[in-house]
């Protein structure tokens, strides 16, 4: 015979059940801003019928129903739509760390510009003009030295500012080395809460949202995979487990492990020179490998080669900051990256620019009628092996004294300037240096790739941008607090919860006619 009180358990399981689907709103609408929070929801089931089944089980002709209970409390997630979010994630790192970079060098090399080096080509060029129409003008020449002097302060300006620009990408690399670890390390430790959780039958939502968190944060660094290992134990059919964080090698089947359930490692990026990590205080040293330091004590080295092109901001840096190319023994042979090549341009206007200069300068003769064959106009300002953008400099020779500046083709002709114009009109004839190109054509062809490069990074960030909110949005049309659905779900829990309530009073109006009723016939 059944229970005369089974009633009041089926709607006490009821009332506890919808009590804990509007608590679970309320947790809801509490997170609706909470960053990276996932809605969650009760999955209710029936509990099992009756009689169950036995051998002396009585004989119903139906299966009663015993109520309801909450299953598990789950948040609501889709992986397909998560791994699409950090698949773009990684894009969305390189191109904003990209284009950041280059704005940078926009910035410096402010082309057109009144001010720039273009400019100060141009004033340099008409102040030898000017020498040519009146050499013998001890002002004109003044000028001419002026200007040339603020040509080469100019050369020597960009280039400490590049160079320092270059130095703050470095340090750069070292932070999000450093922020990479944090995350790491950061990830091992919830997996280490959800280890001692899972086993005894809870499912830790809000530690997921948290983990996954740091996984979108990390995937804009670097591009990582997860895979999901069960607790054991009594874990929950939804427990979603610990995570394995790898990285796979560019061009390989390898996969090395960041993390691995509670164990973590740590990833140095280390430079040329001496293996050093990178902080941007050596600019000599640039990006050599990425060595991690793995779980069981091992390390492992991923060569430039080994990054996937175009995912993560670290990439991003280090292709800004300068990488050593290497052949395919791993020997160097070169060395590559934005800020790189764009100084080693500059250095090469330089050196061909003074070399030129000071080869026809040397043919001409002074106001006083000599010619110094071994006297240079532009020298190297700190002694180094060759002129470059970061050293050169107007001869003091010539700033003391613009007398010495060669303007005649022939000696002892005040009135020749012959060849200040024909230095002069340097400024048209293409160099074997330089590629062919003139020297103010080499210089315009470096800011016309530097636009276009800085036009490509904008427009790959923008679209990336745009993809990255368009998934966002999916990811939140399933994932993120609706106020309008929660406010439903909360009248309709509370409906049902009233609904309940009402059952176990007519339970107990029955129960009381039973107890206090029967057997008191006629009174």
């Amino acid at each position: 015979m059944r229970s005369t009180f089974m009633g009041l358990e089926a709607s006490k399981r009821g009332l506890f059940t919808q009590q804990t689907a509007l608590y679970t709103t309320g947790h809801n609408i509490s997170n609706a801003n909470t960053l990276g929070y996932s809605r969650q929801r009760v999955n209710m089931q029936a509990t099992q019928g009756f009689p169950q089944a036995g051998l002396n089980q009585p004989n119903y002709p139906g299966h009663l129903g015993t109520g309801v209970e909450a299953g598990s409390i789950q948040r609501v997630r889709d992986e397909f739509v998560d791994r699409q979010f950090r698949q773009e994630t990684n894009k969305l790192g390189y191109w904003e760390a990209r284009s950041n970079a280059i704005s940078q060098m926009e910035d410096i090399m402010d082309e057109p510009s009144l001010y720039g080096l273009n400019a100060a080509l141009e004033q340099f060029w008409k102040g030898l003009q000017d020498v040519s129409t009146n050499p013998e003008n001890m002002a004109s020449r003044k000028v001419a030295m002026q200007r040339a002097d603020h040509l080469a302060e100019s050369f020597r300006y960009m280039d400490k500012q590049l160079r320092t620009i270059q130095g703050n990408i470095g340090n750069e690399i070292n932070v999000a080395t450093n922020r990479i670890n944090s995350l790491l390390k950061q990830i091992a430790a919830i997996n280490k809460q959800v280890q001692e959780v899972e086993p005894n039958g809870h499912v830790p939502n809000d530690l997921y949202d948290a983990r996954d968190v740091l996984i979108d944060e990390l995937n804009n660094y670097i591009p990582v995979s997860i895979k999901r290992v069960p607790s054991g134990g009594n874990a929950s059919a939804v427990a979603e487990g610990s995570l394995t964080v790898v990285i796979k090698p560019f061009g390989t089947d390898k996969e090395i492990e960041l993390v691995n359930g509670r164990d973590f490692a740590t990833i140095e990026v280390n430079g040329t020179v001496g293996s050093k990590q990178i902080d941007g205080n050596d600019l000599s040293s640039v990006f050599s490998s990425i060595q991690v330091n793995g779980l069981d004590g091992t390390t492992e080295s991923i060569s430039y080669d080994q990054l996937e092109p175009g995912k993560g901001k670290l990439l991003s840096l280090i292709d800004s900051y300068g990488y050593a190319e290497k052949d395919i023994n791993g020997n160097v042979i070169g060395t590559k990256g934005y800020y790189f090549e764009m100084l080693a341009d500059l250095d090469d206007l330089a050196a061909e620019f003074a070399k030129v200069f000071n080869d026809k300068h040397k043919e001409g003769y002074d106001l006083t009628g000599n010619q110094d064959k071994a006297l240079d106009f532009f020298i190297k300002e700190d002694g180094g092996t060759k002129i470059t953008a970061g050293n050169i400099k107007l001869n003091q020779v010539f700033i003391d004294d613009p007398s010495k500046f060669a303007a005649s083709s022939k000696p002892n002709e005040e009135g020749n300037g012959k060849m200040a114009l024909e230095l002069a009109n340097l400024q048209s004839k293409t160099q074997t240096g330089l590629d062919g190109a003139t020297f103010n054509s080499f210089y315009q062809g470096m800011i016309g790739k530097l636009g276009t490069d800085g036009e490509e990074a904008y427009r790959l960030n923008m679209t990336s941008e745009k993809l990255l909110v368009t998934l966002s949005g999916n990811r939140a049309s399933v994932s993120s607090v609706s106020l309008d659905e929660e406010m439903t779900n909360m009248i309709t829990f509370q409906q049902a919860y009233n609904a309940n309530a009402r059952m176990i009073t007519v339970v107990d109006e029955t129960l009381d006619k039973i107890i206090n009723g029967m057997g008191r016939v006629g009174l």
